[in-house]
């Protein structure tokens, strides 16, 4: 049997040609299953998500709150789109005001303990009662990072859709009138709506 001896270069040309034509090869795969899947999307099948991002904002501290805004501001500014379903604690980032009348004494000691707006939201860590938050935001004024209100505002102006989770409202005795005008309301089946059809999801 004769033998066949390849220099280095020629190995390397014939190792690059077979990767190459494997690649290719799994290139038309990939291809040909996207054209199908798009074709059952277009045609009303099939589950592809979205280009969209659902958030369940559980949280209620100022740098969650933020962690989840900036989340938003960023998908949004990309050009997808984003809803936001803000559940129990979450709530006080739509907070504009206090209200009393009307609430049981239950609801009433609820709502003296809850923030009143974004602004006035704790720290998840280093609260210091109440010293860490003007601190931070501090800090935060120094570096011009803006604050959670301006990002609650800048979230709006992007267009993302923030929904307020009805159930919770009245777990925490919160009424509509209390929170930011112009937003959604609905339940746990707005938010797997949304989130079906995402190809992001976050719980914060």
């Amino acid at each position: 049997m004769d033998t066949v001896t390849l220099s280095r270069t020629e190995l390397e040309g014939l190792v690059d040609r077979l990767v190459t034509e494997r690649v290719n090869e799994r290139l038309k795969g990939v291809e040909e299953t996207l054209a199908d899947l798009r074709g059952k999307v277009h045609n009303g099948g099939g589950n592809v998500p979205e280009d969209r991002a659902t958030l369940v904002v559980f949280s209620g501290e100022m740098d969650t709150l933020l962690a989840a805004c900036t989340i938003a501001s960023g998908a949004a500014a990309m050009g997808m789109e984003v809803s936001m379903f803000f559940t129990f604690w979450g709530l006080n980032a739509l907070r504009v005001k206090k209200v009393f009348s009307g609430k049981t004494l239950g609801e009433k000691m609820v709502a003296a303990m809850l923030p009143s707006g974004p602004a006035s939201v704790p720290t998840s860590r280093m609260n210091m009662a109440g010293v860490g938050p003007v601190f931070f935001k501090h800090l935060m004024q120094a570096r011009n990072v803006q604050s959670l209100p301006d990002m609650v505002q800048l979230v709006r102006e992007l267009g993302v859709r923030l929904v307020a989770c009805e159930m919770s409202l009245g777990v925490m005795g919160i009424t509509r009138e209390e929170l930011l005008p112009g937003i959604d309301y609905g339940g746990v089946a707005t938010y797997l709506g949304d989130a079906a059809r995402s190809k992001i999801t976050l719980f914060i």
